[in-house]
């Protein structure tokens, strides 16, 4: 086997340094996502208002990606949408202020606004770093370098939690110090990477929407409907906390999915770049275990769940965003992922809210079943249909 050439090692550089970035970022709000649940619930919030509410911060912050997407085409700019989507992750140690649950909830959807910000932005200049590496092996080793940090933040935040005795209050707060080192790692990334070249042809300025192939849309339609049939993380960290006393146990369930989505990421993005969209059948026909174990009793259908979740998400967060880089062509990636991060968005309000209100009414498992089970069949139909027109080279 030859060594790697000189573009290659640049690319891998790349991708590193902006999954140390990535890697900071989630130590501060994935660190948070694993309290703010039992956070809200010690607030006073109901499971319907907890799944509405991070539901709504999740289709924010997946749904303005397609706007981010298109003024990032448009104008080129990728490191400064990057900079300030970043920069507002600063909400998530001012919840350490926060007295009320409509105040959490706001502070939480501040950052998840960042999140749609720098991610289309961030996604492209990753896509365009990666050019010499693969787009599979590029987004798992982004997501895993990510996925460190997501497990060093729940760990950081149970330590806080356990050593003080539960106040929610210290545990924001520390997260003080890792938003400080991301400012300072970003901006060492922008030195180091420099300027990225626009995607958009000379002279244009317009913001004309992009014509995406049928085969985007049936693929994210698929998505769609895989999300709109898996119960989010943040529901399951709330029946958590009515199983689990101690609060610092459930920052620690949030690290498991964490600590198994780094490795599904990494190992699905080499499988990816081997096999191509079919693999994707495996996330979407998983999807249905955790959305249906959360609403049997006992701690261990919990903690299934949860490893499940983690392998479901780590999949979800590097090939599916894979995907979009092997079905949009460069001129219109950034609007591609704002369009799908839109419908993925989507998906996350309306099961957040939908699953919330079984949970809060007691929904009785089989109508549970019956609902995430047609959703992840439509999901699989939608991705054989999308896969067939590739296969014909039809768009």
């Amino acid at each position: 086997m030859g060594l790697p050439d000189r573009c290659s090692i640049r690319g891998y550089r790349a991708i590193i340094l902006l999954g140390f970035v990535s890697l900071m970022g989630d130590i501060v709000y994935e660190g948070a996502r694993g309290l703010i649940p039992s956070f809200l619930k010690y607030l006073g919030a109901s499971a319907s208002i907890t799944g509405l509410s991070t539901g709504l911060g999740d289709s924010m912050g997946l749904g303005l990606r397609l706007l981010s997407g298109l003024i990032a085409d448009a104008t080129g700019r990728y490191w400064s949408l990057t900079f300030t989507g970043y920069g507002l992750i600063v909400s998530i140690p001012l919840l350490s202020v926060a007295w009320s649950w409509p105040i959490a909830v706001t502070l939480s959807i501040v950052e998840r606004v960042g999140k749609a910000l720098r991610t289309p932005s961030r996604d492209t200049i990753i896509s365009m770093v990666s050019k010499d590496v693969g787009a599979g092996k590029a987004f798992g080793i982004h997501e895993f370098l990510d996925q460190v940090g997501a497990v060093a933040g729940p760990l950081i935040v149970a330590i806080v939690m356990l050593y003080t005795g539960g106040i929610y209050e210290c545990a924001f707060a520390v997260l003080t110090i890792p938003y400080i080192a991301l400012i300072v790692t970003l901006s060492y990334t922008y030195k180091s990477i420099g300027p990225v070249e626009s995607t958009r042809k000379a002279g244009s300025k317009s913001f004309r929407f992009p014509n995406l192939s049928m085969k985007f849309w049936l693929y994210s339609s698929a998505v769609l409907a895989n999300t709109l049939g898996l119960i989010p993380a943040s529901l399951i960290l709330y029946k958590a906390s009515d199983i689990f006393v101690d609060e610092w146990i459930i920052p620690l369930i949030y690290l498991a999915i964490q600590a198994i989505d780094a490795p599904s990421a990494i190992l699905s993005g080499i499988f990816y770049d081997r096999i191509g969209l079919k693999i994707l059948y495996i996330p979407m026909l998983a999807s249905a275990i955790p959305s249906i174990l959360v609403f049997t009793e006992g701690a261990w259908s919990i903690m299934i769940a949860s490893i499940i979740y983690g392998v479901v998400y780590g999949m979800q967060e590097s090939i599916y965003r894979a995907a979009i880089a092997t079905i949009t062509p460069m001129e219109c990636r950034g609007t591609g992922y704002g369009v799908f991060n839109t419908l993925y968005g989507a998906g996350f309000l309306a099961s957040g809210v939908v699953y919330g209100f079984m949970l809060d009414y007691g929904i009785p498992l089989p109508i549970v079943l019956a609902y995430t089970l047609s959703l992840q069949t439509v999901a699989m139909i939608l991705l054989s249909y999308s896969i067939g027109r590739s296969s014909k080279g039809l768009s």
